[in-house]
């Protein structure tokens, strides 16, 4: 599956955050690519020539791509991860755009300041917003056999395992009680012996 007709340059800070799915990618699919990451004080600078001021960006053979997902995407495409057909691929669409409804809940929360707030939007996280979208990706996936959709490996797949991997971080290694299809799910990913050999050998960051 190796594909070395194109040189890749994936350029992120040194955390998992918004580039992991991409490095899964490259893992499942054998690429080769430079993982390059930017410490803190060099961004100020690289920030004036980032296609729209930010990362991550993907250089295919020079040329500077952004947004995550339109990369993640477009490699998914390329390498069988973007479901069998187009009704499949846009399942995907919808469940990536889905979870990142979820996931600007979460950091709203998780860079609110004022303290008072902050308690008050964990609240209410906890109460509604991830019951409501946990259960329903909880549904989707058991009734797809543990695939975020149909019955083979997809980049939401990866987008998910990444995204439930911060959930734990953040809330507790319980976090994920009450939804066994989906810690299935984490665990099935973070098992493919591509992945898991890049989970030996990626930086340790904290998110």
């Amino acid at each position: 599956m190796a594909d070395q007709q194109h040189s890749y340059k994936l350029i992120y800070f040194n955390s998992r955050g918004r580039a992991e799915h991409i490095r899964y990618i490259f893992a499942f699919a054998g690429i080769d690519y430079v993982d390059e990451r930017v410490p803190k004080e060099r961004w100020p600078e690289l920030k004036k020539c980032m296609p729209y001021g930010m990362l991550p960006v993907l250089e295919i053979d020079g040329k500077a791509i952004a947004q995550s997902n339109a990369v993640a995407r477009y490699l998914a495409r390329q390498h069988g991860l973007a479901g069998l057909d187009e009704w499949e691929s846009m399942q995907c669409d919808v469940l990536v755009d889905t979870l990142g409804d979820l996931k600007q809940g979460i950091s709203q929360y998780r860079h609110e300041e004022d303290p008072f707030k902050k308690e008050e939007k964990k609240a209410k996280l906890w109460k509604e917003t991830i019951p409501f979208y946990l259960n329903k990706f909880e549904q989707n996936v058991a009734e797809n056999g543990g695939y975020s959709v149909g019955t083979t490996t997809t980049w939401t797949d990866f987008l998910f395992a990444v995204a439930l991997e911060n959930f734990e971080q953040i809330f507790g290694s319980a976090a994920l009680e009450n939804y066994p299809a989906l810690r299935g799910l984490k665990q099935r990913v973070h098992e493919i012996p591509a992945i898991a050999e890049w989970l030996g050998k990626r930086p340790q960051t904290e998110f």
